[in-house]
């Protein structure tokens, strides 16, 4: 079982792949923060919405949380578009109800799109090769 000690692993792929990384805050308030995680699990996270992000391209996302801060990593392939493929996931089935669903929780404009309300962190370091 992967847990923060032990780490999480990763999904590989047999090809070049990029990465976004976001971030978000939830309210501050445990019952919410309970709850945001529960509609986040594999249980019950609703299938249109995985099935949507795969369908745009996107390979993996993976959402962390310490305290209040949400932090999302998004991998795709080199050719992605990030605008296009949020343009079209906006129109997708359910993807509204979702996002109303879950602006109960984050400290966001309600009203905002997912690539509204998630921002997109700068890299300030890696291990250069």
């Amino acid at each position: 079982m992967e847990t923060k000690t032990t780490g999480y692993r990763t999904r590989q792929v047999d090809f070049p792949t990029k990465r976004y990384c976001q971030t978000l805050d939830l309210k501050d308030d445990p019952k919410l923060i309970e709850l945001y995680k529960k509609y986040h699990s594999e249980e019950e996270s609703w299938p249109e919405i995985r099935e949507g992000i795969r369908s745009v391209g996107i390979l993996e996302m993976e959402i962390y949380l310490i305290n209040t801060r949400l932090f999302m990593i998004v991998e795709t392939p080199l050719d992605f578009d990030w605008d296009t493929a949020f343009g079209k996931l906006a129109g997708l089935p359910r993807q509204d109800e979702w996002e109303e669903r879950m602006s109960v929780f984050q400290v966001a404009d309600p009203k905002a799109g997912s690539a509204e309300k998630w921002q997109l962190m700068e890299r300030i370091f890696r291990l250069y090769e």
